[in-house]
């Protein structure tokens, strides 16, 4: 086969979920074969303990043997798995990295949350026409939220905070329906570790990415099923941000994981991630951002295919 034709696989683990991306150069563009996620609680009790928990590794190990399988199966000449938050901090990332190795026959890499960010930089550039404004991209997950201050297609500063949905969560958000004042104590606690961690000023143009912003988009289409043409380039405005922190604090668990267009596994931590995406656009001085479905899979598929 040659290097136009290679087929590439990317799993990307997070706190949260693991991501799995298929894709063909053909010429000169990349053919997304297959995008696909699991979520699968990699950073569960990771803040209390400090470890991968032994469920936890066990079921994240096994999520990335079936992607990288699956892959094998579908031609891939090439599988790479990146780590981020959770792999980035845990005491034990190497036995799991073992365990992969084992399990999966692939070699785990734990990127840095700057790396993270210029990865998702690079998958923004390739799906939404910016031109020269000023932006800031962002990529909150389940451990982390990724930071990229850009004008056009050059990067000026990019930052990994150590805030994600998961840990807010477990913190805030514990009563079923969550206590009242608890959005407002997650708020403050999130503007604070979010202008800690370096974010601040004003942009032109916001662009999200990351489960909690996809969940968002479709849940305010009503997707019964998710469609990435409809969610990517979709704007989501504050109010729309506003309505689902509101309707999620009333419900239920149960009741969440009923919401037509929410991934019923991500019922829990929708609510945390919303918080999160508020704070950021009220820092930055915007009403709305646009919804990139892509992320640091695409970035990372997109420099591979590059380097053939």
């Amino acid at each position: 086969m040659d290097s136009m034709g290679k087929i590439k696989a990317v799993i990307d683990i997070g706190t949260n979920s693991i991501k799995y991306h298929l894709a063909k150069k053909t010429g000169g563009a990349i053919k997304v074969l297959k995008d696909a996620n699991n979520i699968t609680r990699l950073g569960e009790g990771l803040k209390e303990t400090g470890v991968i928990s032994a469920d936890a590794l066990e079921r994240n190990a096994a999520a990335v043997a079936e992607f990288a399988a699956e892959a094998r199966k579908n031609g891939a000449a090439e599988v790479i798995a990146v780590g981020t938050m959770a792999l980035r901090t845990a005491k034990n990332t190497g036995v799991f990295a073992e365990r992969v190795k084992d399990l999966a026959k692939v070699e785990l890499k734990v990127i840095p949350g700057d790396e993270e960010a210029r990865l998702s930089y690079i998958a923004v550039m390739s799906g939404i026409e910016v031109g020269d404004r000023n932006l800031v991209t962002f990529d909150t997950g389940g451990g982390s939220t990724e930071f990229v201050y850009g004008k056009g297609e050059k990067m000026l500063k990019k930052f990994s905070v150590n805030l994600g949905a998961v840990r807010i969560t477990e913190q805030f958000f514990k009563d079923d329906p969550v206590a009242s004042g608890s959005v407002g104590a997650a708020e403050a606690l999130i503007g604070k570790e979010l202008a800690n961690g370096g974010v601040d000023g004003k942009t032109d143009f916001l662009v999200g990415m990351g489960g909690t912003i996809t969940s968002v988009a479709s849940v305010k289409h009503r997707m019964a099923e998710y469609d990435p043409d409809v969610v990517h380039c979709a704007t989501l405005t504050s109010d729309d941000i506003a309505a689902q922190i509101t309707d999620y604090a009333q419900k239920t668990l149960e009741e969440r994981r009923s919401i037509v267009g929410l991934q019923p596994k991500r019922a829990d931590v929708i609510l945390a991630g919303a918080c999160i995406v508020r704070v950021i656009m009220d820092m930055l001085g915007v009403r709305e951002l646009t919804v990139s479905d892509r992320g640091l899979r695409h970035g990372l598929m997109y420099e591979l295919m590059k380097q053939d």
